[in-house]
C-alpha cells in the first residue's frame, strides 16, 4: 500500500476512517447530519477523541436521526450531560438538538440536506492536488460561505474551519495528498 496522508499515520485509530471514509462523496442525509454533529463536537478536541466516542454518540443521539434528535427535551439534554461516552459539553449538546431542528428546516426547504449542501460546490467535489499536508488550508471561501449560510439558518458550531473539516469528511473536497494511495481512488469516486 502507498503512503497515507501524514495526519492519518499519527494514530492507528485514524487508518480505517482515512482509508474508507474520509473524502468519499456522501449524499445520505443521516450520514451528513452525523458528520456535521461530530465535526462540531470536535471543536477544541482531537479527532481521535471523537472517533473513540463515535459509537457512543450514535447510541446517545438515536443513530443521528434528526427527526428524533429535534424532539429532545431539556430533560433529555440534562441526561446527556451524564453520558460519559460523549463529550459532555452543555453548549455542544444544545447545539446538536438545535442543529437537528435547523437540519429539518433545510430538508423542508430544499427537499434534502444533500441538495442544499452540494450546491456550494456545484454538485462536484473540489479536487485538490496537495504535495504536502501543510499546503491544505484550514478554511476556504466555500467553507466561509457555507458557515455564514448555516449560521443564518440557526446552526451552531459551524464556523468556517469546522465547515471545511466537514467538507473534507463528506467528500465535498478531496484533500488527500498526491502521494496518498487514496488520492486517485477518491478522484475516481467523484466521477
Amino acid at each position: 500500500m502507498s503512503d497515507r496522508c501524514p495526519w492519518a499515520e499519527k494514530d492507528p485509530l485514524y487508518h480505517p476512517y482515512h482509508d474508507e471514509e474520509w473524502g468519499v462523496p456522501a449524499h445520505d442525509d443521516r450520514h451528513l447530519f452525523e458528520m456535521l454533529i461530530l465535526e462540531g463536537a470536535q471543536a477544541g478536541l482531537s479527532w481521535s477523541t471523537i472517533l473513540k466516542k463515535r459509537i457512543a454518540y450514535r447510541k446517545a443521539f438515536d443513530r443521528f436521526d434528526p427527526t428524533k434528535v429535534a424532539r429532545y427535551t431539556a430533560g433529555r439534554a440534562r441526561r446527556l450531560m451524564n453520558d460519559e461516552g460523549i463529550v459532555r459539553n452543555r453548549a455542544k449538546i444544545a447545539a446538536t438538538i438545535g442543529n437537528a431542528r435547523a437540519f429539518l428546516a433545510v430538508q423542508g426547504e430544499h427537499g434534502s440536506f444533500h441538495a442544499y449542501l452540494w450546491r456550494f460546490v456545484d454538485d462536484r467535489p473540489i479536487q485538490n492536488a496537495w504535495r504536502r499536508h501543510g499546503e491544505c488550508p484550514a478554511q476556504t471561501d466555500v467553507s466561509r460561505a457555507l458557515s455564514r449560510d448555516l449560521l443564518a439558518r440557526g446552526f451552531r458550531f459551524v464556523g468556517p474551519t469546522i465547515c471545511y473539516a466537514f467538507m473534507q469528511a463528506v467528500g465535498m473536497v478531496n484533500d488527500h495528498t498526491r502521494d496518498c494511495f487514496r488520492w486517485r481512488e477518491v478522484q475516481r469516486l467523484a466521477r
